[in-house]
């Protein structure tokens, strides 16, 4: 029953999808047809019907509308400009100044947007205008933008990891957003060094002048007050102050308070941006209530267990079911979005890995981390296109830089999946685990 199961299920998501039908339903269809050959069909509604519920009104799930209302101010709150002279005043003398700023400023951006094509959009406008008068490569500057747009997703506060907390079975938040830190700096780190490497190759130098403590003064005093929510936020979770939900509301008022000290936002920005933080939050929040139906159809037919048997009876060796996954969640996230990638891998998955101990945080981070590389690949690849639209550039042109992303970010990411201790490292020293 297990298998047929899955195959209903992926054959009619699969239908759906090619034929344009929104994630959603795709999903929500998917698992009531499923179900149907279990139950009636009055039972079947009826059971869909009340998981979509349970999904919804879980009281944690409020913090994901907070921290979208809390990014959407931000992004209207100059927040990038000030994050871009604040790295580009530490990292400003390495060659190809202007693509490490990029990705540092990329990094903290999306960390605080919760976006990575907001950032990548953000961010990538605010240097290319430096980079054309430089005579950077067109091509090269957006596929650095948009290489490293989705480091900021692994660093906290994390839409992501909130979602897959709460379809984990409660995997706690404040330790999920401490593990995130090394991966999100890793990704990071690893597009600055492709970009050092390639900017050597090119002649790009960096900033012309001395260090002047003086400028870092000043770029650090106009950041601190972006950088602070998630200082705040972020420490106020891990020390117990108050839950991520209770973090997500002081996330929105700080970003209300700050949007104002800047006077970058009005009455009639304000109402928009409210409007477009329900919308998405409403679309999200659907998601998950309906993805709930979908993790019942699964425990039901006893899915996991059959895939988990599965991928053992291939072998036992841990390292080798890891990189099964790997390759799974790397093609899974070329035409998936992150989110619902999240609510339909991780039931399959997180059992599979719990059979040789693996820690449930870790596995997290293997998961949106390996997702997020969706985010910049063809064929959905949004932030990937967002970054090309920005640089005046085409896919043709940024494809073969990619290519050399590609390959530092696939090499953190084995470094995440098979060194524990870049995940669990913090959350331990935190007494978390």
């Amino acid at each position: 029953m297990a298998v047929q199961s899955l195959w209903i299920i992926l054959l009619v998501l699969a239908v759906l999808l090619v034929m344009g039908v929104p994630i959603s339903y795709a999903i929500g269809i998917s698992s009531l047809a499923a179900i149907l050959q279990v139950v009636p069909l009055d039972v079947s509604v009826l059971t869909a019907s009340q998981r979509i519920f349970v999904g919804m009104s879980k009281f944690s799930l409020t913090a994901i509308p907070f921290f979208i209302l809390a990014g959407n101010l931000m992004n209207q709150g100059g927040i990038a400009r000030r994050l871009v002279d604040f790295v580009l005043a530490i990292l400003g003398k390495l060659p190809g100044s202007l693509l490490v700023t990029n990705v540092g400023a990329n990094a903290l951006f999306g960390a605080i947007s919760g976006s990575a094509a907001a950032a990548a959009a953000a961010v990538g406008s605010m240097v290319r205008e430096g980079e054309e008068k430089q005579g950077y490569d067109l091509a090269l500057c957006a596929a650095t933008n948009g290489a490293s747009a989705p480091s900021g997703l692994l660093i906290p506060p994390s839409n992501a990891l909130i979602t897959y907390s709460l379809v984990s079975g409660g995997t706690s938040v404040a330790a999920l957003f401490l593990a995130g830190y090394l991966p999100g700096i890793i990704w990071a780190v690893c597009c600055i060094v492709v970009a050092v490497v390639i900017a050597k190759q090119k002649g790009y130098q960096g900033t012309q002048g001395k260090f002047s403590w003086k400028h870092l003064l000043s770029a650090t005093l106009q950041a601190i007050p972006a950088l602070s929510l998630i200082i705040v936020v972020i420490g106020g979770i891990i020390a117990g102050i108050f839950t991520a939900t209770e973090g997500s509301a002081i996330a929105v008022v700080y970003a209300l308070i700050l949007s104002i000290f800047y006077r970058s936002i009005t009455w009639k920005s304000f109402w928009r941006i409210v409007v477009d933080s329900a919308k998405m939050s409403g679309m999200i929040v659907f998601l998950i209530g309906v993805s709930n139906i979908m993790g019942w159809v699964m425990a039901f037919t006893q899915i996991p267990q059959a895939i988990s048997a599965a991928l053992l009876g291939l072998t036992s060796n841990p390292v080798l079911i890891l990189l099964i996954m790997n390759v799974i969640l790397l093609i899974a996230g070329t035409f998936m979005d992150v989110t619902p990638a999240i609510l339909i891998f991780t039931p399959l998955f997180l059992p599979v890995v719990k059979t040789f101990g693996m820690n449930p945080i870790q596995f997290g981070l293997i998961l949106v981390y390996n997702l997020c590389i969706g985010n910049i690949t063809p064929p959905v690849g949004n932030t990937l296109f967002v970054a090309i639209k920005i640089g005046k550039t085409s896919l043709a042109k940024v494809m073969p830089y990619m290519l050399m992303y590609y390959g530092a970010i696939l090499a953190g990411l084995m470094l995440v999946t098979y060194v524990s201790g870049i995940s669990l490292g913090l959350p331990g020293a935190a007494g978390m685990l």
